[in-house]
């Protein structure tokens, strides 16, 4: 998760920069990144593995959008 979560920002910085996406990781978006690897069908939410890499990837994203508003109200 850490890893794709690299590869958006990385996308994202590529993409401010030269005006177009990344040839490997898209727009800088997530699901860019997702649709970079390979892919299996979608479990259902009843399958215990599956609910917990969604809960790896909730607990990702807010993990980064605390430490960005951190580093924003000490830069205030």
């Amino acid at each position: 998760m850490l890893a794709m979560l690299h590869r958006a920002e990385a996308a994202d910085r590529y993409r401010l920069a030269l005006g177009r996406a990344h040839p490997t990781w898209g727009n800088g978006s997530l699901g860019s990144v997702a649709m970079s690897l390979p892919r299996t069908a979608e479990p259902f939410l009843n399958d215990p593995d599956y609910v917990d890499c969604m809960m790896t990837v909730f607990a990702a994203l807010k993990a980064r959008n605390d430490r960005r508003a951190a580093l924003s109200r000490s830069r205030s």
